[in-house]
C-alpha cells in the first residue's frame, strides 16, 4: 500500500491509523487496575490493623497508614520499583495515596540535576501541582454548596 501522506485526507488517514493501531485490551487492563488497587488497600489495611493492634487509636491509625503509603509509594519510586508497577497495574496504581506520592517524586528524581531550587523543588509539583489545586476548589465548592443546602 504505497500512500503520500502529504496528500492525504484526514478521513483516510484516521482509517489508516485505525488499522494499524494496537487493540488495546480494556477488560485486562480493568481487571490488573482493580487487582493492584486493591493490593495496595490490603496493604494498607495489614498496616492499620497491626498498629490498632498495638494500642493505636482509629483515627490516628488512619493518619499513620496515610502516611505509612504516601511513604512507601515515596520509597518505590526512588528505588525505580513504583514505575514497574505502574507498567502492570495501570490505573491500579495511581489511584491510591501512594500513586500520589508518585506523582510528586516522579518530577523531583527527574529534574534534580538542575539542582534543589530550580530543578527539583520547582519541578515537584508539575503533575500534583494541578491535582491539589482542582481538589482544594471543587472541596470548597462542595463545601459551599452543602453550606447552602444546610441553611434551607
Amino acid at each position: 500500500m504505497d500512500i503520500n501522506l502529504k496528500n492525504i485526507e484526514v478521513k483516510e488517514f484516521s482509517q489508516l491509523a485505525a488499522k494499524k493501531a494496537k487493540k488495546t485490551p480494556i477488560l485486562k487492563n480493568c481487571i490488573r487496575a482493580f487487582l493492584f488497587g486493591a493490593g495496595f488497600c490490603v496493604i494498607a489495611q495489614i498496616f492499620k490493623d497491626f498498629i490498632m493492634y498495638k494500642g493505636v487509636s482509629e483515627e490516628d491509625a488512619s493518619t499513620y497508614t496515610t502516611i505509612f503509603m504516601i511513604f512507601l509509594g515515596a520509597i518505590l519510586t526512588t528505588f525505580n520499583v513504583y514505575d514497574n508497577i505502574g507498567k502492570v497495574a495501570g490505573a491500579g496504581s495511581v489511584v491510591p495515596v501512594s500513586g500520589f506520592a508518585n506523582s510528586i517524586v516522579s518530577p523531583a528524581m527527574e529534574f534534580r540535576s538542575e539542582g534543589r531550587i530550580l530543578g527539583s523543588g520547582a519541578q515537584m509539583f508539575v503533575v500534583a501541582g494541578p491535582v491539589i489545586v482542582y481538589g482544594t476548589v471543587a472541596s470548597v465548592v462542595c463545601g459551599a454548596v452543602y453550606w447552602i443546602l444546610k441553611m434551607v
